[in-house]
């Protein structure tokens, strides 16, 4: 994105948002702590970067009804870190949240992380939004609605939009308790191997908090679980005994070297894949990764690969009816941000050009997707 020619705003407040759409005409660009400002498509040159960092805070706390209302510019790992006196949190636990990257942020690139096994991703997590449209209205929905879109349930839209459709001022989020306690099994793993044992696991009473494979020290199956004190030895236990004798105690670093595998290392391209849980190691296997991670309860998978080899990586996801996104490419180099159009792009173009006719909101993001549409 060539910025060098945009003005910029930094507005504090909702009116300020709401005058700063009015008051400047061209396209805009939502940036935040630019934790994922390669994601997607690439972002065209635009007239306005409207930055969201200064929307920062707790806008109200409800401990008894366990909600938050925030601006959409706080980091989230501010917010926990102010939850956690209450002993509550965001069940949400993205890689890039120890980058500093915001609530509105995570929202807009529909970014998740291991807890979305249990918890969801904040799809599930978000129950109402504040969001400034192309025209300058204000529009609400879900908690402490004032107006609405008619016939839209904003904060779902707003999910994955990547900047797209209008700017997310304010989120108001569901929280949970800060488990007691937790531990991390870990089973060497190869990806061919891992599906038997994650069917197994899932299809027990074994309750695990996240169930993932990552491809560090030649592929390894992280189990995690979370509750009381006294109820973990016993669980662990039992994860133990099903997986047999190679399966001990993580590492403590187990979780940040996952974390490492998804921000990915800088050489190659970092692609988000979906696809059906039982699926989606025989999809990657094929993919010829270079490092990946691979939810097997999600579904969700993060892989890096050669960036010449992204276009073709999209294409066989698409054939096998999964879902796939740029995440990363290195500077200079070129990789489509999407693959195939999917059959529902109808009705994300005619979203688009609802809440944005003008094209004012990240032009670029889903090209080639909404080339008339932007």
């Amino acid at each position: 994105m060539s910025t060098s020619s945009s003005t910029s705003a930094r507005p504090t407040d909702l009116k300020a948002v709401r005058d700063t759409v009015l008051d400047t005409a061209g396209t805009i660009a939502i940036a935040g702590a630019g934790t994922a400002a390669g994601w997607a498509g690439d972002l065209a040159p635009v007239d306005t970067v409207l930055d969201t960092t200064g929307l920062s805070g707790v806008i109200a706390h409800n401990p008894g009804d366990m909600t938050v209302a925030v601006r959409a510019g706080t980091p989230l790992r501010a917010l926990q870190e102010e939850l956690s006196s209450h002993g509550q949190h965001v069940s949400f636990d993205a890689a890039r949240v120890a980058d500093g990257a915001t609530v509105g942020g995570l929202v807009a690139t529909a970014d998740s992380g291991p807890a979305a096994l249990v918890f969801g991703s904040l799809r599930d997590l978000v129950i109402g939004v504040t969001i400034v449209l192309a025209d300058g209205s204000v529009a609400r929905s879900g908690g402490h609605v004032i107006k609405n879109v008619a016939g839209y349930d904003l904060a779902k839209l707003l999910h994955g939009s990547y900047g797209a459709l209008g700017v997310l001022a304010e989120v108001v989020l569901r929280l949970h308790p800060v488990p007691r306690g937790g531990t991390t099994i870990a089973l060497p793993c190869p990806l061919d191997g891992v599906h038997e044992h994650a069917a197994r696991i899932l299809g027990g009473p074994y309750e695990p908090a996240a169930l993932e494979w990552m491809s560090a020290d030649g592929g390894r199956l992280l189990v995690r679980l979370e509750g009381t004190l006294d109820a973990l030895p016993a669980r662990e236990e039992r994860i133990r005994e099903l997986l047999g004798p190679q399966a001990t105690r993580a590492d403590d670093d187990a979780w940040e070297q996952h974390a490492a595998l998804v921000r990915g290392s800088g050489r190659g391209a970092v692609l988000r894949v979906g696809a059906r849980p039982s699926r989606l190691p025989g999809l990657l296997a094929g993919l010829g990764c270079q490092a990946a991670t691979v939810g097997l309860g999600t579904g969700v998978a993060t892989v890096e690969l050669p960036v010449e080899a992204v276009a073709d990586a999209h294409a066989t996801v698409h054939a096998a009816g999964g879902t796939s996104v740029l995440r990363y490419r290195p500077d200079g180099a070129g990789a489509p941000g999407w693959g195939p159009a999917p059959s529902a792009v109808a009705v994300l173009v005619a979203l688009k050009r609802e809440l944005d006719p003008a094209g004012r909101f990240g032009p670029g993001r889903f090209s080639p997707w909404m080339e008339g549409a932007q």
